[in-house]
């Protein structure tokens, strides 16, 4: 179906020029006079409905699921699941009405971050090609939603740069929400849709069914996001729909169980063991090495620079090398050092003090450091530190990519200690390292160059070799984006130097 074809059927396309009589406005409500010219709506202000004519489907349900189970917990996810039913089978408004109740009562208003940090990604992923096409060319951008804003602002106006959001407001008392919306305020479902009072000042509306938005609507291309989705939060790593969020909470005591067992295999089993067991146990892992690498002799002592995917990342280059490699760290928690069956150390933000610490841990044997300081599970990678490029003649980068089909093993939140946890609760967890050819850090192509330049040439490098994009973004950028904070208390901030904040802690 052409573009132009299927924007003829298309929901809420609204084109404000000069208010109009209700009257005159109700007449248009049932079909369009006449279809919207693409060509005239960058002098218009196009109106759209989130869930009816952006996403690719109208159902609300797991974006509400996201906030109970990252916000709240599990128990208050499975209350909304066995709420599910009886949700179904009422309207529209009273369904919203229940589901905010469950997923916002005693939540603090201060601490949410579910819109800001989680929901995006979720959203970008059921935006529709065509909807977008149409939103992307008015002038003036306005989106309606029938969930509260706090859940749709933030991705309408950071990543689809929409100027006006209007959703439903939450009661909030004592600085929690109440579970209650306000009244007399924005708010619809989708069968009133189109009679609802601010389209009495449209002149023309265009209506879509369900039917046609499942055979026409396109999902959104990653390299057509006004802006790119480098970091997001939260846990789930699925769409959580009725049906997958059943089959999460059936496998979770499994779950839990397996990652007890393969946390204990990687524990205290030699890697000629542990790695063929962990296989059995569903964790897949892939590794590729360079002719030199496998030429290189296995007693020296080695620099490894990686990219940062997980926590267990120094664990799986110490199991494809089959020895113990030593890992630097800023801030882990005591938990995970303390089960950690490799060396870790801690570093301390003062350049000269760390560069004289690593080096002197390299010539005692291998040491594996992530330049980028923190960990991003999008296909970008962060700004690289020169540190790294100081401290030895000689490094090898390693390429590291890792997935996850249920739980993310990587957070900004208070219970970091429980990141491995979470990634070696999925069903099958995999790794792919590739161990590239040695890198001289005094030049480039024969040309001798500055720690600056060899960390972008690094960075690079794995880059290619990933197929992920080169960014500028650091640790700061991250943790005030998801966090908002900086990711580190005042007294180690005014400690760190300009060019050590790249090397941060996860």
């Amino acid at each position: 179906m052409r573009l132009k074809d299927f924007f003829k059927s298309f929901l809420l396309l609204c084109r404000f020029l000069l208010p109009r009589r209700p009257s005159t406005c109700h007449t248009n409500h049932g079909r369009s006079q006449r279809y919207p010219s693409l060509e005239s709506l960058p002098s218009q202000t196009v109106v759209c409905d989130v869930e009816g004519a952006l996403l690719r489907t109208s159902s609300t349900f797991p974006y509400f699921m996201l906030v109970a189970l990252e916000a709240g917990g599990f128990l208050r996810g499975l209350l909304l699941l066995l709420l599910h039913p009886l949700i179904s089978c009422l309207s529209h408004e009273v369904g919203i009405r229940i589901m905010v109740m469950v997923c916002f009562f005693g939540l603090r208003k201060e601490d949410f971050r579910v819109g800001r940090a989680m929901l995006p990604k979720f959203f970008l992923e059921q935006v529709g090609l065509e909807g977008f096409e149409v939103l992307r060319r008015g002038g003036r951008r306005v989106c309606v939603s029938s969930m509260p804003t706090v859940m749709v602002e933030g991705f309408l106006k950071e990543y689809l740069d929409v100027e006006v959001v209007l959703g439903r407001e939450l009661k909030v008392f004592g600085g929690y929400y109440t579970g209650l919306m306000e009244d007399g305020v924005i708010g619809f479902g989708h069968v009133d849709f189109a009679h609802h009072q601010l389209f009495t000042h449209c002149k023309e509306v265009c209506l879509v069914g369900e039917a046609e938005k499942r055979r026409g609507h396109h999902p959104l291309p990653r390299s057509q996001y006004p802006k790119p989705l480098v970091f997001h939060d939260g846990r789930i790593a699925f769409r959580p729909d009725a049906v997958s969020t059943l089959c999460m909470f059936l496998w979770l005591p499994l779950g839990f169980a397996l990652a007890f067992a393969r946390a204990l295999v990687f524990l205290f089993l030699p890697y000629a063991l542990s790695i063929p067991l962990l296989a059995s146990l569903g964790m897949h892992s892939r590794l590729i090495t360079s002719s030199d690498k496998e030429e290189r002799r296995g007693d020296g002592s080695q620099l490894y620079i990686c990219n940062h995917r997980t926590l267990l990342d120094a664990l799986y280059i110490s199991a494809a090398l089959r020895r113990h490699v030593t890992a630097t760290t800023y801030s882990v928690s005591p938990i995970s050092e303390w089960f950690s069956p490799i060396r870790t150390v801690r570093l301390t933000r003062n350049r000269e003090e760390d560069a004289a610490r690593m080096k002197k841990l390299v010539q005692e044997g291998d040491l594996m450091v992530c330049p980028e300081g923190t960990t991003c599970r999008e296909p970008y990678l962060l700004r690289f530190s020169p540190l790294v490029a100081e401290i030895s003649r000689e490094v090898v980068p390693v390429a590291l990519e890792s997935w996850a089909s249920m739980f993310y093993g990587t957070s900004t939140g208070k219970l970091k200690f429980l990141d491995p946890l979470y990634f070696l609760m999925n069903p099958f967890p995999c790794y792919e390292a590739e161990f590239m050819a040695t890198v001289a850090t005094g030049a480039i192509g024969g040309e001798e160059c500055s720690s600056y330049e060899m960390a972008n040439h690094l960075q690079a490098e794995i880059g290619r070799r990933l197929g992920f994009h080169c960014t500028s973004l650091t640790r700061k950028h991250k943790y005030v984006l998801l966090a908002g904070n900086e990711g580190t208390i005042e007294r180690e901030r005014e400690r760190t130097r300009d060019g050590d904040v790249r090397m941060e802690r996860r």
